[in-house]
């Protein structure tokens, strides 16, 4: 691949650590389907890997539990194109994408406040105005 796969920042996977697999795909491509292997299968042993630091190693083993093979192996598959470098492509950007979800920092937790005076009473006022409206719309004797 020519692009490094990109986590975040500086943080890039090495080529090294990726395990690549190719296979025949299905869907569109005629004869030519039954002769290629387009269909992309990308490995990645995150709990073995040295590229991302210790804390986001943690993170996104714990964000991507429920996608990883034996509680440690990523796996992106892509066949959508009918060239294999199309989907070398696009499995690789699938990875980085997950890779720099799952290694995010969590979002800051939100600090409780209080409404303000004049929202409180912009509120209360619009009450009252709908229940003024409601109410003139009733019939005069009562429901019949």
């Amino acid at each position: 691949m020519p692009e490094p796969i990109r986590v975040r920042g500086s943080v890039v996977v090495p080529d090294a650590e990726l395990v690549w697999r190719f296979s025949r795909s299905s869907g569109p491509g005629g004869q030519h389907v039954n002769t290629s292997d387009t269909q992309v299968e990308l490995r990645y042993d995150l709990a073995a890997s040295e590229a991302l630091p210790e804390v986001w190693k943690q993170r996104a083993l714990e964000r991507l539990a429920g996608r990883l093979v034996d509680g440690r192996v990523l796996v992106v598959r892509a066949s959508e194109h009918r060239s294999q470098w199309r989907n070398r492509e696009v499995a690789a950007a699938r990875l980085a994408s997950l890779l720099g979800e799952a290694t995010a920092p969590p979002p800051k937790a939100r600090r409780a406040t209080k409404p303000s005076r004049g929202m409180v009473e912009r509120r209360l006022s619009n009450k009252r105005h709908r229940s003024e409206l409601k109410q003139g719309r009733r019939s005069p004797r009562g429901g019949e």
